[in-house]
């Protein structure tokens, strides 16, 4: 977690703002991996990853950021809300299914059906 938010102040000093997506989701997701971890605490590390990846257009680092929050949501038994998050993102992808991040999407996909 230090070393997440030295990046994420270094974003702010220096404005560069490439990574600042994986930045919020990693943060969620170690918020969600410590024993007890603030699930509300995570999923907004998550909504603001969606946020900043869609705002930069990387579709990519969106579809990992909103699997990490259908992962969640699921685990708290939200799973339309999951899958009407995840399935318009996973459907924007034409190409690159054999890639981790869309096979992740994918499995959690077809879990959720």
């Amino acid at each position: 977690m230090t070393a997440l938010a030295e990046a994420a102040a270094a974003v702010e000093e220096t404005g560069e703002r490439r990574w600042e997506a994986e930045i919020c989701r990693l943060t969620g997701e170690l918020t969600v991996a410590r024993h007890g971890g603030n699930r509300a605490e995570a999923a907004a590390c998550f909504r603001s990853a969606i946020e900043v990846a869609g705002r930069q257009g990387a579709k990519a680092l969106e579809l990992r950021a909103a699997t990490s929050l259908a992962r969640l949501w699921r685990n708290q038994g939200k799973q339309q809300q999951a899958y009407d998050l995840l399935a318009p993102l996973y459907g924007w992808f034409t190409e690159g299914f054999d890639t981790p991040d869309l096979r992740a999407a994918k499995a959690l996909l077809d879990a959720l059906r």
